[in-house]
């Protein structure tokens, strides 16, 4: 099957009911039959369902749709992607273990790598995205696994995922890659080595800015590792939320499409425009790992990012006078978004921090909607005209 029948096609098994969409399981628990099933289910021998909190028919129907989208042999679905970084980290990490990462990360794993992971006695060094022959310097004899993100939030950095995959198999790397901003449908890891892929299913994957999700897919050793993890430590995904994300990915092709359709137009238009003065996407030619990008990803995504020669100041204004676009902190919605990333997502990070990966303070991210596209612009066009500097 293509991706779009995948995403469509694979569910969970029908009840006696015969249903054509697969029914939301609200149970916290499951019967068994008797002694000999219960023991048996528990002890792994036997398939099915025991608790909530280790999974559910909604939940399993929406691992395996992921696992085959991603191209891997498993997946997990966990409460968010926050949760699913964290988990991935807990699963595979312990203390004296040394991670290297990308600089170019959201911020929220930022955090955890630079506050919390050092509280048990887990190191990180960073590599800088755009130079992977400077990576292998930064390995460690302790070095137990890469983090990356590619396309970056919110810098647009395209790492080079086959140079990852070949440091990781050279000294022995876990390569866990997360795969948010591009989702598998324009972007699979796994065909460069990656042994985890990580989402926010928050983003594109529920598309329409309702729930809260997260993924972690790979090979069913490592996701037995993962699962193993969850089900003592409970980061998990309700029943009605992995319902909609399976439901939602039903449609992910057709939305990415037109994220991407709309979002190449509006960087082509943003960098004519003569108040903007750097506009990030990696299917503009500009860009500076374009020919990566290209080689990498079937399209180029739906986030644009973009300056104002104004600076903060006039970044500011443009947000207080647009009319129809969105204020807000997430992404990936039918709805254009425009974030100010230096005061919300990446706040945390020192000004050094932020600057390093070209968070500068009139850097602006659009996740482009499936609005029509002359709206999109028209609304940044007399916003930017309002706060002209």
């Amino acid at each position: 099957m293509k991706f779009e029948t995948k995403a469509i096609r694979i569910q969970a098994e029908r009840s006696a009911h015969r249903e054509h969409s697969v029914p939301i399981f609200p149970t916290s628990s499951f019967v068994f039959d008797d002694a000999e099933q219960m023991k048996e289910i528990f002890a792994g021998e036997e398939a099915g369902n025991i608790y909530s909190r280790f999974t559910n028919p909604n939940c399993r129907e929406l691992e395996d749709k992921m696992a085959a989208l991603e191209g891997v042999e498993d997946a997990y679905a966990t409460a968010s992607g926050m949760s699913a970084i964290f988990s991935t980290f807990l699963s595979f990490l312990e203390a004296g273990d040394h991670i290297l990462s990308s600089r170019a990360i959201f911020g929220s794993s930022y955090t955890i790598l630079t506050k919390y992971l050092p509280k048990w006695g887990i190191d990180c060094s960073w590599i800088d995205p755009n130079d992977p022959e400077s990576w292998e310097k930064e390995v460690r004899p302790n070095t137990k696994m890469l983090f990356l993100e590619t396309p970056s939030n919110p810098g647009l950095d395209v790492l080079d995922l086959e140079a990852a995959g070949a440091l990781c198999k050279k000294h022995g790397l876990l390569y866990c890659v997360d795969n948010c901003f591009a989702t598998p449908y324009l972007q699979q890891p796994v065909q460069y080595g990656a042994d985890l892929i990580i989402h926010s299913a928050t983003k594109y994957i529920d598309g329409q800015g309702r729930v809260l999700g997260g993924i972690i897919a790979g090979s069913k050793e490592h996701i037995h590792i993962v699962r193993t993890f969850c089900r003592s430590s409970g980061p998990t995904l309700s029943a009605f939320n992995a319902w909609i994300l399976s439901k939602s990915l039903e449609t992910l092709a057709v939305r990415l499409d037109r994220h991407c359709e709309n979002a190449l137009a509006l960087a082509k238009w943003l960098a004519e425009n003569d108040q903007v003065s750097r506009v990030n996407y990696p299917f503009l030619e500009t860009h500076p790992a374009y020919q990566l990008a290209k080689k990498q990803m079937r399209k180029g995504g739906g986030i644009v990012t973009f300056e104002v020669k104004g600076g903060l100041a006039q970044g500011r204004q443009l947000l207080n006078n647009m009319k129809l676009l969105s204020l807000s902190a997430n992404l990936g919605d039918t709805r254009t978004i425009v974030t100010h990333p230096a005061s919300t997502t990446h706040a945390k990070l020192s000004e050094e921090a932020r600057m390093e990966v070209g968070i500068t303070p009139g850097l602006l991210r659009v996740s482009v909607g499936l609005e029509n596209i002359e709206d999109i612009v028209n609304d940044l066009d007399q916003a930017l005209s309002a706060s002209k500097a």
